[in-house]
């Protein structure tokens, strides 16, 4: 088994040194490889990912900034690993985490596991945010019937197979409720396991708002309205 671990990145070049090299300290239990698309950054991120020298790296770059969904279809598209996850530059997630991930799949007790956030005083920079999450997975759960524990987790585990044959089509963040809601309209149900997360403020860098809740909301609904294909 070998994982894609896939990262976007935009304008981080205060923390992707740390990121990068984090995420290749792991001891992981296969082969991994790290795919990183720098989605059109303004600062010296490019710069600093051009000194990174490690086989296991690809990077790849985006001319102009085109969101979250459109640097993890680069990176799902030249990932050559049988499984893939997520992990953003921003250092909120910790990659010692991914080998319990893995587990679950190692295991045979499922093939797509999300990283469950237990949200705490010290891991989230906002009540509006941790209420904007816990609302869209609500939503989530109500209109799929399913009872997911974290909608918006950016450690979601599977097959590169299945996350391509989503044809994931939004270029933002709002390829979180998308992921999601196609898989659990397949009655796809993730395995969840917990994970450590240290949200970073507005100022060091966050960058999600109000209006991609919105969105989320919008596109889970879509999906859940959208006719199944008939077999």
């Amino acid at each position: 088994m070998k994982l894609s671990i896939l990262m976007p990145v935009y304008n981080e070049e205060v923390r992707v040194a740390d990121a990068v090299k984090q995420a290749l300290n792991v001891n992981y239990p296969c082969e991994i490889e790290l795919v990183i698309v720098d989605d059109g950054s303004k600062d010296r991120t490019v710069e600093i990912l051009a000194e990174v020298d490690d086989p296991r790296v690809k990077v790849f770059k985006h001319q102009r900034n085109q969101g979250k969904g459109a640097a993890i279809l680069t990176a799902v598209h030249s990932a050559s690993g049988d499984y893939m996850v997520i992990l953003d530059a921003d250092l909120e997630y910790d990659p010692n985490d991914i080998p319990r991930l893995l587990q679950p799949v190692l295991d045979g007790h499922g093939e797509v596991v999300y990283g469950n956030r237990s949200f705490g005083g010290h891991s989230s920079y906002s009540f509006w945010y941790v209420m904007g999450n816990k609302g869209v997975t609500l939503a989530a759960n109500v209109l799929f019937n399913s009872y997911i524990g974290d909608l918006e987790t950016c450690y979601k585990l599977m097959p590169v197979a299945l996350y391509k044959s989503l044809n994931v089509k939004s270029r933002g963040f709002g390829m979180e409720a998308e992921v999601t809601g196609k898989l659990l309209r397949r009655g796809v149900r993730p395995f969840e396991v917990p994970i450590s997360y240290r949200a970073r403020s507005r100022e060091e860098g966050k960058k999600i708002t109000w209006k991609d809740g919105v969105e989320a909301l919008w596109i889970l609904t879509r999906e859940r309205a959208r006719r199944k294909p008939r077999k």
